[in-house]
């Protein structure tokens, strides 16, 4: 099912034509209403008349996390703040949160972009949609309810935790879509093997998962264990939050809604666009959003861009699954090394369970990098030869893949704190 067949499966060279015209729009109220966007476009020298083309984007300043940091509370808004009706926010844990303001017609433009995401995962309004997104402030619960309801799904808003509780309701209610992040749906899926529930009772049959990276190996272990076919989506609170792009059936990337966020790849060292099917850094327009719409922003998510038409029939952009942030990158003893990285080599090792957490620490001047990892209970009490044989494998198999040498230390199930929103999987202890 398509929701938006009109604009989904629009003429490419049409929908240029449209964004052109929406960038314009976008591009000449910001100059009229926001103070930091009046001076970015001035030392820029630009103008909305300047933009003959969605190529002339390379033109106009980029936005950063720091600007909208910078201008915190509302320093960005375009409207009046008496025309918000629903305010959002970023976390905050690595500094300022990010304030992100709705107009009517911007939470109306939400559920209609959420909207297509469901129906890219299979969704209909037959389904029963079970939300463990987490609702407030983040955009998750409120972004997927409100676009649930939209295609008519029967929506439960169950929220994070309580995971046992998750699965009891999933089970009597016979929930066929689930939300959520992916590590909390491999919380879940521990939970349904935990209570030695036979997993045919339950009546899942897709998974919409976004807010973090997650890998390949990931994507097996959640579908197997939950017998589902996941979809992963994409969002920011900078952008709208979850409804900027998601996964159709043919899992050839990610659909994005590029009637309302154009979308562009830069080199992120020489912030040139990069030319179609190169990989960079991935930076969106906002181009119908009235409260809170940012130019060029800079998203450090890592991929590709293709804009072939889709086998589902969809010509919109797609993209490649994120694998990687540039600002998640971490470095050690002069290496660059990815999360990502560890737990593609992790979770192909048949020893360990999809838990991990890498700690980084510093002896003299040395970086030490140590990841624990779970191991089935049987590992666990196994010998001290059996595990030091298993620990010297996954040490081999980090060293081929990073390049460099780093500790493990296998640890019994559970010991790791399980996540009910993001995970937390690094804990960089350098500079404590």
């Amino acid at each position: 099912m398509i929701w938006d067949p009109e604009n989904e499966c629009m003429d490419p060279e049409q929908r240029r034509e449209l964004q052109l015209h929406r960038l314009r729009s976008t591009v000449a109220r910001l100059a009229a209403n926001v103070p930091f966007y009046q001076q970015r476009f001035a030392e820029a020298d630009v103008s909305p008349l300047d933009l003959k083309s969605v190529d002339d984007l390379r033109y106009l300043p980029f936005t950063t996390k720091d600007d909208l940091r910078e201008t915190y509370p509302t320093g960005m808004i375009a409207v009046p703040l008496s025309e918000l009706v629903r305010i959002h926010s970023s976390s905050g844990t690595t500094g300022t949160p990010v304030i992100a303001g709705y107009t009517r017609r911007d939470v109306d433009i939400w559920a209609e972009t959420i909207a297509r995401t469901i129906c890219l995962g299979g969704g209909t309004s037959a389904d029963i949609l079970q939300v463990a997104y987490g609702y407030g402030l983040f955009t998750g619960g409120l972004g997927l309810h409100y676009g649930g309801e939209r295609v008519g799904c029967t929506v439960i808003p169950m929220s994070a935790g309580n995971t046992a509780r998750q699965v009891m309701m999933m089970r009597d209610l016979k929930s066929t879509m689930l939300a959520c992040t992916p590590s909390y749906a491999l919380t879940i899926a521990d939970e349904i093997v935990d209570s030695g529930m036979d997993i045919e009772q339950l009546h899942l049959r897709n998974g919409l998962f976004g807010a973090e990276v997650w890998s390949d190996s990931s994507r097996a272990a959640i579908e197997s264990t939950l017998n589902i076919k996941a979809h992963d989506i994409y969002g920011l609170t900078e952008i709208i939050g979850p409804g900027v792009s998601a996964e159709c059936g043919c899992s050839c990337g990610l659909h994005i809604c590029d009637d309302h966020f154009i979308p562009e790849i830069i080199d992120p060292e020489t912030r040139e666009v990069l030319p179609a099917g190169e990989r960079g850094e991935l930076v969106f327009t906002c181009i119908t959003k009235e409260a809170f719409p940012v130019i060029r922003f800079r998203t450090r998510d890592i991929t590709t861009l293709h804009y072939e038409k889709c086998e589902c029939g969809r010509t919109t952009t797609r993209m490649d699954r994120v694998t990687g942030r540039d600002d998640d990158m971490l470095i050690i003893r002069g290496v660059n090394v990815f999360p990502s990285q560890i737990e593609n080599v992790l979770v192909n090792i048949e020893e360990t369970l999809p838990h991990y957490q890498l700690v980084i620490t510093k002896e003299g001047r040395l970086d030490v990098l140590e990841v624990q990892v779970e191991v089935s209970s049987e590992i666990f009490a196994d010998t001290i030869r059996g595990l030091e044989a298993v620990e010297d494998k996954i040490r081999r198999e980090l060293a081929s893949a990073l390049s460099i040498q780093c500790r493990v230390k296998l640890v019994e199930p559970k010991s790791i704190e399980r996540s009910i929103g993001k995970a937390k999987r690094v804990i960089d202890l350098r500079e404590e």
